[in-house]
């Protein structure tokens, strides 16, 4: 008879308990974020009435996981772990959705955890594979930032086009529509409900 061993380092072990640790953490109101120090991670709740999410909005489950890291550490440069990085990018996300035409910037909130800047890459993998966010697997682009002037004959992306009115994406190529990003978010929740992704 073979044993099974406990590894904690594996992969969904890893996963495990970074998801605990992550879980512990106090979510609040996306336009009342202040105070947070470091590079790290984060995600975001939706509570609002918006009809395509309505089977995640008031749940446990994120619209969205992110990450912050530190100017730098792409690079694999000497990095300073005390500039507010994590408060910046959650920031910028409360004014692209403050932007938008359908969407209440009170209908969210946020839970962050300040990481070692070489694990933020890895925690962030594992939050989107452990909650499958539908901003980060299906309608891609909320994390985009302006492309500037040598990129405007891009298209608008998936979230753009559902939720119209970022000031700088109003210029960008519109081949896809409303409706289909529609369809491809009430499919999304359709698999994600028969465990197909």
């Amino acid at each position: 008879m073979t044993v099974k061993l406990y590894d904690p380092l594996t992969y969904d072990n890893l996963m495990a308990g970074l998801v605990m640790h992550f879980e512990k953490q106090a979510a609040v109101r996306l336009d009342s974020i202040t105070g947070i120090e470091g590079p790290g991670i984060y995600s975001l709740f939706y509570s609002g009435s918006f009809h395509a999410y309505e089977p995640i909005s008031s749940s446990e489950r994120p619209i969205y996981v992110g990450k912050a890291v530190p100017p730098g550490s792409r690079k694999g440069s000497q990095v300073d772990e005390s500039i507010p990085v994590l408060q910046r990018r959650i920031r910028e996300h409360s004014r692209s959705i403050g932007q938008v035409d359908n969407l209440e910037i009170s209908d969210f909130s946020c839970r962050h955890l300040s990481v070692v800047p070489v694990w933020i890459t890895l925690a962030e993998r594992f939050l989107i594979d452990h909650y499958r966010p539908v901003w980060n697997l299906c309608l891609d682009g909320f994390g985009d930032h302006d492309p500037g002037s040598g990129r405007r004959n891009s298209q608008r992306s998936w979230w753009d086009t559902l939720h119209p009115g970022r000031s700088w994406a109003v210029g960008l190529g519109d081949s896809k529509k409303p409706e289909d990003a529609e369809r491809k978010v009430a499919e999304f929740f359709k698999m994600i409900e028969q465990g197909r992704i």
